[in-house]
């Protein structure tokens, strides 16, 4: 099974150049046409697995792009932390 890191790294070497050229606001106006595809998705119930793909190479692109860790930051801050400081911010939602 390939980690995340090994998929940042595989993304890096097949699209970084061209994720280079494109830019950071290019790559998150993708990021932001990709979540939109992937809600209309999910509100039709059908479709969405691609969706998920799209949206996470999109942001792995844009990681990558901006030089951060998606796995290490992902264990720092939702991993090792205390599921209570994770969730806190949430009460708002919930209610």
């Amino acid at each position: 099974m390939t980690s995340l890191r090994e998929f940042q790294e595989i993304f890096k070497k097949r699209f970084g150049e061209i994720d280079r050229r494109s830019g950071d606001l290019f790559l998150l106006s993708v990021l932001m046409e990709e979540v939109g595809e992937l809600a209309e998705s999910i509100r039709r119930d059908k479709d969405f697995e691609e969706e998920f793909a799209d949206v996470l190479f999109i942001l792995i692109s844009l990681a990558n792009l901006k030089g951060v860790d998606l796995e290490r930051v992902l264990n720092e801050k939702y991993v090792k932390r205390d599921f209570d400081h994770i969730t806190g911010s949430w009460d708002d939602i919930r209610e």
